[in-house]
């Protein structure tokens, strides 16, 4: 009985600790530019990974390895031979779809195995294109091959780890390129895209006319079209039930809030759906000291963005092609910065207050004074107070209740040993 009860308190403990690997990885998160970043012999290789935009791929994704190339062993990569669609196939080998670290590595089971890459789950590649031949050789050498290489292309080895956390992602370093015709191939480049004119055929005809309006707004859009770009066009109905308060804005408060509808980054439907945080707009890159974000995120397959002020819904995928995504939404999005935040819908009554300070007179309707500037929000400062507190709170939640399981896990591991 005793002998049961240790191996039942053994695995409650490990139940504990796996549980403990997954919750910090999800909250650490993964950048591997960030990590790449710290050393400078992998500048190139970064550069390629943020030009081609496989970067954000790869943080989105996880159980991955990244072979990355020092800058010495970049070879033809970096001599401007290849498209950027080409680039990226190139780059795709690169990151296996599967966990290896050292240890892993030099304990492959019958010396070799074959794993999946980005490449090959891109679509792109043919049959057995995209799949790497890892192999253990005597001396604990390890090298790898793509499966369609040419006779001629010598395998590349692995050189070190950079960094790992076990069972989620590692950062190894080879001794160079992983070469394959089909990733090598060319790729023609993108046809031109009309953006006006993708707003104009669906749902977003007055958002349009808006951005075409305003000539930096329009510049700053149209010139990230081509790399990456996501647009949450309020559809017409919005626009017009939003029209009275925009008239009113200043000019510096309309250009921020019609970029605040622009992500410098493609966010598929797929993405969307499957990943919550945070998203960072053209306003916030543009606008000094200010926020200009919000949370996407998505539930019963409705995804929202919670601006603090209005809560809107996409309605519909206008064009969902990567660099360019934009999607129609239900509400126009008004930053915090601009307007007052929501309440909760059953909040509590406020406890009384001391005297109430005159209200200062309102100004006529249509004045500029009516208008709040994009230096001074219209709540003032409670309003970043109360959505940080609630942040902190809500990420504070997940820690308490895990922290409580564990205590009363380990409890009942050490009862049961004894």
């Amino acid at each position: 009985m005793d002998l049961r009860r240790r191996r039942l308190a053994l695995a409650v403990l490990a139940a504990v600790a796996m549980c403990a690997a997954t919750l910090t990885a999800v909250v650490e998160g993964f950048d591997i530019l960030e990590i790449l970043g710290k050393h400078d012999e992998f500048s190139q290789f970064c550069k390629l990974l943020n030009e081609t935009h496989l970067a954000g791929d790869i943080n989105r994704d996880r159980t991955i390895t990244v072979l990355a190339v020092a800058n010495g062993d970049m070879g033809h990569l970096t001599g401007g031979h290849y498209s950027l669609g080409t680039l990226r196939h190139i780059l795709e080998l690169h990151v296996v779809a599967d966990y290896y670290d050292d240890k892993k590595l030099k304990q492959l089971s019958h010396a070799a195995t074959a794993a999946s890459t980005m490449f090959q789950r891109s679509g792109f590649a043919p049959g057995m294109a995209g799949y790497v031949n890892i192999t253990q050789h005597r001396g604990g050498k390890v090298s790898f091959i793509v499966d369609d290489a040419a006779d001629s292309v010598k395998p590349v080895t692995y050189v070190k780890q950079i960094e790992s956390h076990r069972y989620d992602y590692s950062v190894l370093q080879v001794s160079g390129v992983l070469s394959s015709p089909e990733a090598e191939a060319p790729v023609a480049p993108p046809a031109p895209v009309n953006l006006t004119d993708i707003l104009s055929k669906k749902y977003c005809k007055s958002f349009a006319a808006l951005l075409a309006a305003d000539a930096k707004v329009f510049d700053a859009i149209n010139g990230t079209k081509d790399t990456a770009l996501t647009v949450f066009c309020p559809v017409d109905a919005a626009v017009a039930a939003f029209m009275p308060k925009f008239k009113n804005l200043t000019a510096k408060a309309k250009t921020a809030i019609l970029l605040y509808h622009a992500i410098p980054d493609y966010y598929s439907m797929q993405f969307l759906k499957s990943n919550k945080g945070k998203v960072t707009t053209l306003a916030t890159t543009n606008t000094n000291k200010k926020d200009y974000t919000y949370e996407a995120e998505s539930k019963d397959d409705t995804v929202t963005l919670d601006t603090t002020v209005v809560t809107s819904t996409i309605q519909a995928t206008v064009r969902d092609d990567d660099p360019l995504a934009v999607y129609a939404v239900s509400k126009f999005l008004q930053p915090k910065e601009l307007f007052k935040a929501k309440t909760a819908d059953l909040a509590p009554a406020p406890a009384p207050e001391g005297p109430k300070k005159k209200k200062k007179k309102k100004p006529a309707s249509g004045s500029a004074a009516a208008a709040p500037s994009d230096d001074d929000s219209a709540d003032g400062p409670s309003a970043d107070d109360s959505s940080d507190d609630a942040a902190d709170k809500a990420a504070a939640a997940p820690a308490s209740l895990f922290a409580r399981w564990v205590t009363i896990a380990v409890a009942l591991a050490l009862a049961l040993a004894a």
